[in-house]
């Protein structure tokens, strides 16, 4: 069994090395290292369901998580270390994507924004290159967007939302949250090319009633 340990804030690289030492502050964005921990190598990566500074710990085999636990809290006391949970607003903020919610197997890199990390011309033998490259050339049919939704503070998207504009269906909100922050509505949406742009004013069918959203061109954070 595989758990998996988060440690983020603004003091997670402080901790980190005290507990796996000074290495741990040289891992970048989205990669990991594996580092010692108690005599056994520790997947440690810099990454999270969140924008903050951190890492996650993945651990193999219950025996394990336990005692780094108790090192991480321990080596925290003067930091104010406290047990905690993903953000969902914060996650939302940063216009980070959950798999499986906000994307699926049936969208294209290019659909979820993702088209830079993706070199179709060398992907030689990749099935369904050619409807890729044709993407590339052509440009998604919808994608990935933003938007502020008006209003007091929207319920928890456990479906998807129809977003419509001049009352036809353009698109769905996969992800939304009241954000104190920025004081509204914050959503992660897919919807269509003709109504991407930013400032367009769409609308979106949530729980408590269909409500006025504008696109913007770019996440919160």
């Amino acid at each position: 069994m595989c758990r998996r340990w988060r440690s983020s804030g603004p003091r997670a690289d402080d901790l980190a090395a005290r507990v796996f030492g000074d290495e741990v502050r040289s891992i970048r964005f989205f990669r990991y290292k594996r580092l010692a921990f108690n005599g056994v190598d520790l997947v440690v990566a810099r990454s999270g369901y969140s924008k903050q500074g951190g890492f996650e710990i993945y651990v193999e085999g219950g025996q394990h998580g336990e005692p780094l636990w108790d090192a991480l809290f321990e080596a925290g006391r003067d930091l104010d270390v406290r047990a905690g949970c993903p953000n969902l607003i914060e996650r939302i903020e940063a216009g980070m994507l959950s798999y499986g919610n906000d994307m699926t197997r049936a969208n294209t890199p290019h659909e979820c924004g993702l088209g830079r990390f993706c070199d179709t011309r060398s992907a030689i033998g990749c099935v369904g290159r050619d409807a890729l490259l044709r993407v590339a050339r052509e440009g998604p049919l919808k994608q990935i967007r933003y938007l502020e939704i008006d209003g007091d503070a929207v319920p928890p998207c456990p479906e998807p939302w129809t977003v419509s504009a001049q009352g036809e269906p353009v698109g769905q909100v996969t992800s939304a949250a009241w954000s104190p922050d920025f004081e509204t509505n914050v959503a992660i949406s897919m919807i269509n090319r003709d109504c991407w742009e930013e400032g367009a004013m769409v609308e979106v069918a949530t729980p408590a009633g269909n409500r006025p959203a504008r696109v913007r061109g770019k996440s919160w954070l």
